[in-house]
């Protein structure tokens, strides 16, 4: 490949493949840059940055979460949480395609924590922070059609997730108006990742990224610092992302209209890409037409092959995922895991279960299909799961929107279940319900820092 051809080459080459023309010009270059930049030390600009980046030497810090004994700098606190919350790809999704809020609240809880006790954020300062970074990704992803299918070239959260992030904490520090539009600009200068990085250890840095380039654009327009007062307008802009990029205004603020009024997001049960989601449902309520009651378990020697109905979603076709990323990516994972377990869980996806030799010969016997009408999109995909018996008989089932999907939200309890089991391996019973008990009550707490 190209890329491992670059990678023998930087590995292979030494020292003694440098001419002597090389040498002088590359000392010409290096004299020079050293110049330039102290210079540059005394620019607007530079002066700038290192007013913002005092809060790296200072005493300003926030908490890792879960782990009240680790505080990091504002920006490096939002970066690690932010990717704790996609690490697992468990975070919430919204339509068109993105996970809203795990570029956000990282950002704004470091942020927050960070902020000097005489200006202390009320619980309503950061619901309403919280929102405009909601309101600002989802407005963004509505500029364009594209956005509405799920992604083929970048990862939308580093995208519109950066800019909300850059939003939220914009607000959250109070910027006049003119800042904020900076906000935007320079987070658009940090927007990006592509999608190959999807089922691998990088794809949570996207989420992190988000969250603290967000925050750190906010902090840099703070300090005066300017960008492109279009950035939102122009093709080579937010536009750079999309083809059929077509930006609108906002709606006025007198009864403001907020997107998560008009759409829920989809909360997952399980922790994996939420296309899976359809295919687990669907996988389930046929093994229930298969099992016997009496012994519980698959009959899997009379399985002659299985069919997966799905959207053509190319980073999530893995016929043979060897990780826990890539099983987290996976159709035929998930319905096979669905089929064998009659449910999906955070265990699902462990070694011991990705490797176990029942799941490896269901995975043989399984292919995909296309129909034309399944298209890739969250709003209007399914799933069909069709069996194949050695007999000839097939069974079969579909899931049209699964628990846990917007059309179909998770209830409260199984949130708080959902809440419980995730918290309760890091904190004890009385943190996890007194987290319940503050967010629930977050419009009255007069300093969110208690999170």
């Amino acid at each position: 490949t190209i890329t491992g051809n670059f990678a023998n080459t930087i590995h292979g080459l030494h020292a003694n493949h440098l001419t002597d023309q090389v040498i002088q010009r590359s000392k010409r270059m290096i004299l020079d840059t050293l110049g330039v930049g102290l210079l540059g030390t005394n620019t607007e600009v530079c002066h700038k940055v290192k007013q913002y980046s005092k809060i790296y030497s200072s005493d300003i810090s926030s908490t890792i979460w879960g782990h009240m004994d680790f505080r990091l700098p504002p920006l490096y606190a939002a970066f690690v949480n932010g990717v704790a919350v996609h690490s697992m790809d468990f975070d919430d999704t919204w339509h068109p395609a993105t996970h809203p809020s795990g570029a956000v609240l990282p950002a704004l809880i470091a942020l927050s924590e960070a902020t000097p006790q005489k200006k202390k954020i009320s619980g309503l300062d950061l619901l309403l922070a919280f929102n405009v970074g909601i309101e600002v990704q989802g407005r963004l992803l509505r500029f364009s059609s594209e956005a509405r299918n799920i992604p083929k070239r970048f990862h939308p959260p580093t995208v519109v997730g950066t800019m909300g992030s850059a939003a939220a904490c914009a607000k959250l520090l109070a910027l006049d108006r003119q800042k904020c539009e900076n906000a935007l600009a320079i987070a658009a200068s940090y927007a990006g990742a592509p999608l190959a990085n999807a089922a691998t250890q990088t794809k949570p840095l996207h989420v992190g990224n988000a969250a603290k380039h967000g925050l750190e654009a906010a902090c840099l327009a703070s300090q005066g610092l300017q960008g492109n007062k279009q950035i939102l307008d122009m093709e080579s802009g937010i536009g750079a992302f999309y083809t059929d990029y077509s930006p609108q205004t906002l709606p006025t603020l007198q009864s403001y209209p907020w997107l998560l009024d008009q759409q829920d997001v989809a909360i997952k049960r399980f922790p994996a890409h939420l296309g899976t989601h359809w295919v687990a449902d669907a996988a389930s309520l046929v093994r229930r037409k298969l099992v016997d009651c009496n012994d519980n378990l698959l009959p899997l020697d009379k399985i002659e092959k299985v069919i997966l109905k799905v959207p053509e979603v190319k980073y999530v076709n893995r016929p043979s995922p060897a990780s826990e990323h890539e099983a987290r990516h996976s159709f035929q994972f998930v319905a096979c895991s669905a089929l064998l377990d009659g449910s999906m869980s955070v265990e699902s996806f462990t070694s011991e279960n990705i490797h176990r030799p029942a799941l490896q010969e269901l995975l043989n016997k399984t292919q995909l299909e296309h129909p034309p009408d399944n298209t890739p999109s969250f709003e209007s995909l399914y799933c069909e799961v069709s069996i194949t018996l050695q007999d000839g008989n097939t069974i079969s089932d579909r899931c049209n929107t699964f628990y846990g999907h917007w059309r179909k939200p998770l209830k409260k309890e199984d949130l708080e279940k959902k809440f419980q089991s995730n918290a309760s391996s890091i904190l004890p019973a009385e943190a996890t319900e007194s987290i319940i008990e503050t967010v629930y009550n977050l419009e009255k707490v007069e300093d969110c820092s208690v999170l």
